[in-house]
């Protein structure tokens, strides 16, 4: 982990950082927050969050971003990295009564200079559609609290869909809207619609449709966030249970999990191919899972305390080519970047496009990305190829990332080192769930498959089957005060003691679900900087920025490397 001296400066809030693309640097008159400037006193507030939305307008200055600060939701011209931020002209502001807003989404795909669909969530459960150019409240979605009367954690607009969105509970409930369809007056009656290891989905009864189209009961305990891939065909969703699950989102079929080393999952990010997830929490790592081989390829230690978002950078993916080689890997390791959320620049594409060619030399790929925490501290990681194919010869060294195996045991938080019995070099974890790449080889259109499905009833998912589970599914009891070396030490007897109604949290350690901390490689930091007085909730990678926010509600602009313009404020 980088460490800058002692004493004072290891407390010091950093403005700017350097990296193997040059010096990010904190831009204060890119500033937001609210009018006043005062810091908020986030004490029982729900955590601050950020959505950004592009109109599309001819100015060149289409950017704008919302964000909510307690009762309050403001929504901002962006002027980003080129102009100062003006506090004193929000397009919109909203003041709530009685509940708070808690998290929102923009409709990228109706977004015009005109109108803009805004989805915001609140914590007694509400979700308001919102236009806040034209100042409109457009609809009010479980307004008298009969579907669901818990806090709304995470809402989205379904990838492709102007009409469909998704909404999580900490109820650990998720429920499907469509913006055209009312709630009813009374409560919801449900039938099966499929049901599987941890999990049921549920269509709603009723003689005309109505909201909410379906109703997702998954894990144990709240639901903290979901997020859908980049071809929108799959849904990632982190629990307080400490699982993650991944779920094939039309057929609603679950494609595979994985565990926490311990406590709940907070947040989950999709690499933007669509290959990995990346998952932080309450164990303060972050871990990568491979999508396609349903398993733990790393982990990621630096924060000192639960990471609270995951984010992956589109426009800092490193891109070699390598000399030619044999290549031993399958063709699956020559399938590469398929769809961004993002363009990228035409150059970097073409160079992406040719991993997935055997006829031209090799190119090597490094994913970017980056997490905040409680500890008020920016993580950012690469994962490179010696780690996504560890059995691939490779023609040079990766020097970003410090792989600690076996034999340089990691150390735990409470600074108990973790100790490898027997073989110094750990068998390869098997591959398990793995699904024919063509599952996800394919990034194509995004047709409203949901919608065609729901129409037609409920027969067309009668006839889908679950994939088989060799996995057990292990409750767990929530606990927040165990360490890593405290879990990762104990003896192998207590790893085997059952119980008849809990599963022991740490059952599930040393299994596909969880590997050992010594079992996967262990991701350093490329930095780790503390760059604020109060927990991080927000780390959004834009074209050139980073966008971060804090629970005091100042939204912070990081211009990248020679991306900064010098302006009059």
């Amino acid at each position: 982990m980088a460490t800058e001296g002692g004493g004072k400066e290891m407390n010091e809030i950093k403005t700017q950082f350097t990296t193997r693309e040059g010096l990010y640097k904190l831009l204060p008159h890119s500033e937001y927050s609210r009018p006043n400037r005062v810091p908020f006193n986030s004490q029982g507030s729900n955590p601050v969050r950020v959505s950004f939305v592009n109109l599309n307008d001819q100015s060149g200055n289409g950017d704008r971003l919302c964000f909510n600060v307690g009762r309050e939701l403001y929504f901002y011209i962006y002027k980003g990295v080129r102009k100062a931020a003006d506090l004193s002209k929000p397009i919109d502001k909203r003041i709530y009564k009685g509940t708070q807003p808690t998290c929102h989404d923009f409709n990228h795909l109706t977004a015009t200079a005109e109108s803009v669909s805004l989805l915001v969530g609140f914590s007694a459960g509400q979700v308001q559609l919102i236009d806040p150019i034209k100042k409109e409240t457009s609809k009010l979605f479980n307004e008298e609290r009969l579907i669901d009367k818990a806090r709304v954690t995470c809402v989205k607009w379904v990838p492709g869909s102007e009409s469909l969105f998704l909404v999580a509970h900490s109820s650990g409930n998720m429920y499907l809207y469509n913006v055209e369809h009312t709630c009813g007056t009374t409560a919801p009656h449900y039938q099966l619609l499929k049901q599987g290891e941890s999990f049921a989905v549920h269509t709603c009864k009723s003689k005309s449709t109505r909201n909410p189209l379906l109703k997702w009961t998954v894990g144990e305990g709240a639901l903290s966030e979901f997020a859908f891939s980049p071809d929108g065909k799959f849904l990632a969703c982190v629990s307080q249970d400490g699982f993650l699950r991944v779920f094939n989102f039309d057929s609603v079929e679950l494609h595979g999990t994985m565990k926490s080393y311990f406590g709940g999952l907070l947040c989950v990010c999709w690499s933007p191919d669509g290959k990995y997830i990346v998952t932080g929490g309450e164990d303060d790592l972050v871990t990568v899972w491979s999508f396609v081989d349903c398993r733990v390829i790393a982990r990621g230690h630096g924060h000192k305390s639960w990471v609270s978002v995951v984010a992956f950078d589109p426009y800092t993916t490193s891109v070699e080519e390598s000399d030619p080689m044999e290549f031993s890997g399958s063709d699956e390791d020559f399938q590469d970047l398929l769809h961004f959320g993002r363009d990228r620049a035409n150059s970097t594409q073409s160079r992406l496009s040719k991993r997935n060619s055997t006829d031209s030399r090799p190119v090597s790929v490094t994913y970017r990305f980056g997490s905040v925490g409680q500890d008020t501290q920016l993580c950012l990681w690469d994962l490179t190829e010696d780690i996504l194919f560890p059995h691939q010869p490779l023609s040079r060294a990766r020097t970003h990332t410090n792989v600690m195996n076996a034999t340089s045991p990691p150390v735990g938080s409470n600074g108990n080192s973790v100790t490898t019995p027997g073989n110094s070099v750990p068998p390869p974890l098997p591959r398990s769930n793995s699904l024919p790449h063509s599952a996800v080889s394919n990034a194509g259109s995004k047709s409203s498959v949901m919608d065609g499905a729901i129409a037609s009833g409920v027969s067309k998912f009668a006839t889908l089957s679950l994939h088989d589970r060799k996995e057990r599914h292990h409750e767990k009891d929530h606990k927040r005060n165990h360490s890593m070396g405290h879990i990762s030490s104990k003896s192998s007897d207590k790893l085997n003691l059952v119980t008849k109604t809990k599963t022991d949290p740490a059952k599930t350690l040393g299994t596909p679900l969880c590997p050992r901390m010594e079992d996967v490689p262990l991701l350093e930091p490329l930095i780790c900087k503390k760059i604020a007085h109060e927990r991080l909730t927000v780390l959004i990678f834009l074209e050139d920025c980073i966008v971060t926010a804090c629970q005091e509600g100042f939204i912070c602009t990081w211009g990248r490397p020679g991306k900064v313009v010098s302006f009059n404020p």
